[in-house]
């Protein structure tokens, strides 16, 4: 009884490595560089140069007001030996309040970059990786992975759909544009 287990085990272990070494022939993958995918299709440079011109604008903002209290700090060190110690009490409350504001300013603009950049690129990250999908039902591709920096190690040069998903997520953009 042991014996005919063992041969029946056997067996389902030779046809099942059998039809799995007949399906690995069949079996096409491929990879995307998302990354790159976002930073040269049409709407990723679009989406970054928003970015930059809002970077630009709050880092305007931060500078003058950082201006104006190293300014404010230079008045009062240069003030603060004629000023009653009330006086001087007031300016360095003040001094400390716009310090507040100006570091709530910085915060609130760095987090208000990081949700304008998820709007921006959640959408078109969504719209490529549904083009990866698209095209690996159509060439039939078996797997299609993300090339995250360091996670593929070795791939040809091939196996990369990068350039193939750039040009179909703008064609299909140009086409929706029309």
């Amino acid at each position: 009884m042991k014996k005919l287990a063992l041969l029946v085990a056997v067996l389902f272990l030779l046809t099942g490595t059998s039809a799995l070494a007949a399906e690995a022939i069949t079996i096409k993958i491929g990879y995307i560089d998302l990354v790159r995918a976002l930073n040269e299709s049409e709407s990723g440079k679009k989406a970054k140069s928003d970015l930059e011109f809002l970077i630009k604008t709050k880092q305007t903002s931060i500078d003058e007001k950082g201006k104006a209290i190293e300014k404010a700090k230079s008045e009062l060190e240069k003030q603060s030996s004629v000023l009653s110690p009330d006086a001087r009490k007031v300016k360095e409350e003040e001094m400390e309040r716009r310090v507040r504001d100006y570091q709530r300013l910085v915060s609130d603009s760095q987090n208000e970059v990081k949700k304008r950049e998820s709007e921006l690129t959640g959408d078109i990250l969504k719209e490529l990786r549904a083009v990866a999908q698209k095209i690996g039902e159509e060439e039939g591709y078996t797997l299609i992975l993300e090339s995250a920096e360091g996670q593929i190690l070795y791939a040809k040069k091939e196996s990369d759909l990068t350039e193939t998903v750039i040009k179909k997520y703008n064609e299909s953009k140009a086409k929706s544009k029309k």
